[in-house]
């Protein structure tokens, strides 16, 4: 499984679908944040993400423009692409969220 920065993964909870952009690749550690939470990081591998239920949602960026808080500001890095691209291919633009999965891929 291969594995990029600025790739969007996705996993279904009991509650709710959970997304995360993939911050960093380092040799074999993949450093993930979650989309909602942007100070919610953790660190796993490609196969740990695989085996764990993670699909991916969008090779495009997620880069979120309604940032509140002194704190927030300072934890987000700083965009490498304009968040207002639009992607022909995913049909939104880097500051749209990408759409769920729809829960039936889960049920197998």
């Amino acid at each position: 499984m291969n594995v990029h920065s600025g790739e969007i993964y996705g996993k279904q909870t009991s509650s709710k679908f959970v997304m995360y952009n993939v911050l960093k690749v380092c040799k074999a550690i993949i450093t993930l944040q979650n989309i909602d939470n942007p100070l919610s990081l953790f660190e796993t591998t490609a196969q740990k993400l695989a085996t764990s239920g993670y699909v991916r949602i969008s090779q495009t960026p997620y880069i979120n423009t309604q940032i509140t808080g002194a704190k927030k500001k300072k934890a987000i890095k700083k965009p490498t692409r304009c968040p207002y691209t639009l992607d022909f291919l995913e049909a939104r633009a880097d500051s749209e969220r990408p759409a769920a999965i729809l829960p039936d891929l889960f049920t197998h």
